[in-house]
């Protein structure tokens, strides 16, 4: 392997190992995992969504997001009820106990990175997204399916 390959993968390491110190600080505060906590936000923003907006927006099958919900649900954090015009709709809200819940969660990573990738010249950022869809690219990545990201902004 040439040094620069080697100082890259090194590199993606450090990167992933800073995404499971988060998940994990995460877990230990929270109880739920990354995805669980993701779903949790989307579902309190507002007055409800429907299951499939919400895998919409993270970028991963209906069926992991019905996974998802039932462990929240299970818990107390969300609801699922009929809509009322459209009874064939599921609506997910947050319960007190679930916005509760994301009051007193850490910051999550991602955030301090949307943060910082936000200062960035439009150049720059134009830069770096096209170098991570490179690698995603040379990993064989472009096919899996994405793990949700907290503060994701949805997708168009």
């Amino acid at each position: 392997m040439s040094s620069r390959a080697e100082a890259a993968m090194i590199v993606l390491r450090r990167i992933q190992r800073a995404q499971e110190l988060n998940a994990r600080a995460l877990a230990r505060r929270t109880g739920l995992s990354s995805a669980q906590m993701i779903v949790l936000q989307i579902a309190a923003e507002g007055m409800g969504c429907t299951p499939k907006e919400i895998a919409r927006r993270t970028g991963v099958s209906q069926a992991t997001i019905t996974a998802l919900l039932d462990k929240l649900e299970a818990r107390g954090f969300v609801t699922r009820k009929r809509g009322e015009q459209d009874r064939r709709l599921i609506i997910v809200s947050a319960t007190d106990v679930g916005r509760a819940l994301l009051l007193g969660a850490p910051d999550p990573l991602t955030a301090a990175f949307t943060a910082r990738f936000d200062r960035l010249a439009d150049w720059e950022q134009l830069m770096l997204l096209a170098a991570l869809e490179r690698l995603g690219g040379m990993m064989d990545a472009e096919d899996l399916e994405p793990l949700p990201a907290l503060d994701e902004p949805p997708r168009a």
